[in-house]
């Protein structure tokens, strides 16, 4: 899958070598708008990542690269937020 969260940091990393140069620096509104998407973009991923927790459930996009070791489960919610029998 193209598209994870390596290839968003490594366009933030473009953007900011690009504001530091120089010669020919990033325009600013640019530079703002590419922040906005990224921070939608981890916006979706952090939604993502809190309904899998919530219902025990692998959505997998592929954007996190998250391995976990074969036969482990995921997290179990405890406290006010837990689901009581599966349901709210």
């Amino acid at each position: 899958m193209k598209n994870r969260i390596e290839d968003l940091r490594n366009h933030l990393f473009e953007t900011l070598e690009a504001l530091k140069d120089k010669e020919h620096p990033m325009d600013l509104d640019r530079a703002r708008a590419i922040a906005q998407v990224a921070k939608e973009i981890t916006d979706s991923a952090r939604v993502e990542v809190e309904y899998e927790k919530a219902t025990g459930t692998e959505i997998g996009s592929g954007f996190l690269q998250l391995e976990k070791p074969a036969g482990q489960q995921p997290p179990q919610l405890s406290g006010p937020r837990a689901l009581k029998g599966g349901q709210r």
